[in-house]
């Protein structure tokens, strides 16, 4: 992990992973302020994971990527990536003299070329292909495999919280889960009838 840093954050009850594009409707005049900063100096932020379960106190590193509209009143559209993962060491109401919070933290520096072992690469070659899914990328590290699950708020939690060694088994098990899923579904298809 890096040195402390303190950043603008923007506590919301997500949790991006690495790589994620995630959409956001900013209306609250604090955060459009911190989008406005976001804008000018290319900063990034925190989204800090505002849940009762996040004991570790994590959160995502995001960087703004696209302003899709913007609204008369000042609100906006946006679209934003997640760069890295960080720990909250402190939460501050207000971020150095302005609206919207900040907080220091440490950030993960993710490895982005974690890359799947050779049956979870295999594995999720066939996921995608239940999924009819013919055009992706031919490399693809973890967090990708995980963005692609569309996992819920809890995975992601026990995915990111699981230790190095034990994170790919995780997103096995998550595969194997969505592909008996789907095989499921096919099937019901086939043992519906029109009376």
């Amino acid at each position: 992990m890096s040195d402390v840093l303190q950043i603008p954050m923007f506590p919301l009850a997500i949790l991006p992973l690495p790589g994620e594009l995630v959409p956001l409707h900013i209306f609250e005049p604090r955060y459009r302020q911190l989008l406005q900063d976001a804008e000018i100096n290319d900063i990034n932020f925190g989204i800090y994971f505002s849940h009762e379960s996040n004991e570790q106190k994590l959160g995502s590193l995001m960087k703004l990527e696209s302003v899709i509209k913007r609204y008369p009143g000042g609100e906006a559209d946006i679209i934003v990536k997640c760069e890295d993962i960080f720990n909250m060491n402190l939460l501050l109401r207000k971020y150095k003299s302005k609206m919207y919070p900040g907080g220091d933290v440490k950030v993960w520096n993710v490895e982005k070329d974690t890359f799947p072992g050779p049956e979870l690469y295999d594995l999720f070659l066939s996921y995608l292909k239940q999924r009819n899914i013919n055009q992706h990328l031919t490399i693809f590290n973890l967090y990708q495999i995980a963005n692609e699950l569309s996992l819920d708020i809890s995975d992601r939690y026990k995915f990111l919280t699981a230790a190095d060694d034990k994170r790919e088994a995780f997103i096995i098990n998550r595969v194997k889960f969505q592909m008996h899923i789907l095989h499921q579904e096919e099937q019901s298809k086939d043992n519906y009838h029109l009376n």
